[in-house]
């Protein structure tokens, strides 16, 4: 029985880091950069001169989520406001981030990764996610 299951190497993440920075660096955004493999576990960090202490953990966190659920964390956010489905979730897992910065890596079909961007503008966190991730 297959566990279809493979791991973000080293070079894809730092590509990944590269990427958003590059992007955080056109929306003249500074940026913390989190990356974690199949099992959550941290691969690659960045934080960009002068990007928010505060938002270290929060883009670790962000990546986490993404990859725990394989969904970007705005989908999960959308899906935890009172009366929904998932009301309350970010209080699992020793603490969820559900608001957008959050997006899982694949390869393929198969989740790698994600990476979790914290650092502006929840807007500006995904677009730098997604530049990341599409760095894959």
């Amino acid at each position: 029985m297959s566990l279809n299951t493979k791991d973000i190497s080293l070079e894809q993440a730092q590509a990944v880091v590269a990427a958003a920075i590059v992007k955080a660096a056109e929306l003249g955004c500074k940026m913390n950069i989190a990356v974690v493999d199949a099992g959550t576990n941290l691969k690659a960090f960045a934080r960009m001169d002068d990007a928010w202490i505060g938002s270290i953990d929060i883009s670790q966190k962000k990546a986490r989520t993404a990859r725990y659920f394989n969904f970007p964390t705005g989908v999960i956010g959308e899906l935890s406001q009172p009366g929904a489905s998932l009301y309350n979730i970010e209080h699992s897992n020793g603490g969820l981030i559900t608001f957008p910065g959050g997006v899982p890596i694949k390869d393929g079909d198969v989740v790698i990764g994600a990476v979790g961007v914290s650092g502006d503008t929840v807007e500006n966190d995904h677009a730098v996610a997604e530049a990341g991730a599409a760095a894959v």
